[in-house]
């Protein structure tokens, strides 16, 4: 007659299976057997890809837990990450007089636009240069202000704004140029 060894006091660190003439141990998903059959240890399932977190991964006992950086929820998929939009969610500290813009991972607090002389301020992201300032001769007529957000996950090339010249002014032309920002050679015109 068989004898049952996982009866009574359990051989096994974890799950004993009877078989005929002896047994065998199990270990616990998130666990593996040591080569003394018997001992169970836990797996670094961190270890085996670099793909199950798309941030952090921190091995867990017999499991594994993904993490965020700061500014940043994990999704429902226990593994992704996403961006907190401090902006949209009303959690930032700038004045009234700035303007919150969100940035991967935290927000940046916009000053207001300021034209420098001899420009007047038209309107919130506007300058114009008055024709009949004689400072104004060699300057540009306006200057637009915008801050974009560009995304990750874009296919490029591709255009990322439009501007267009105006017939409105007889005579003019326009100049259109990257003035700072572009070091790493990036961005082009056309």
């Amino acid at each position: 007659i068989d004898v049952n060894e996982c009866t009574g006091e359990n051989p096994c660190t974890q799950t004993c299976v009877n078989t005929y003439g002896s047994f065998l141990c199990r270990c616990e998903p998130g666990y593996e057997l040591e080569a003394d059959g018997v001992n169970c240890s836990d797996m670094d399932e961190c270890s085996f890809s670099e793909f199950l977190c798309q941030h952090e991964c921190v091995n867990a006992p017999g499991s594994y837990y993904c993490i965020c950086p700061s500014g940043y929820n994990l999704l429902d998929d226990s593994r992704s990450c996403q961006d907190i939009n401090e902006c949209e969610n009303r959690n930032f500290t700038c004045t009234p007089q700035q303007t919150c813009f969100n940035i991967p991972g935290e927000y940046k607090c916009l000053d207001p636009v300021r034209c420098e002389d001899p420009y007047i301020q038209i309107n919130e992201n506007r300058c114009m240069c008055p024709a009949e300032n004689p400072g104004c001769r060699d300057q540009p007529f306006t200057i637009l202000y915008r801050v974009m957000d560009i995304v990750s996950g874009r296919s490029v090339p591709s255009d990322i704004f439009q501007m267009q010249a105006t017939t409105r002014y007889p005579g003019a032309y326009y100049i259109f140029q990257i003035k700072s920002g572009n070091e790493g050679r990036e961005f082009y015109m056309r």
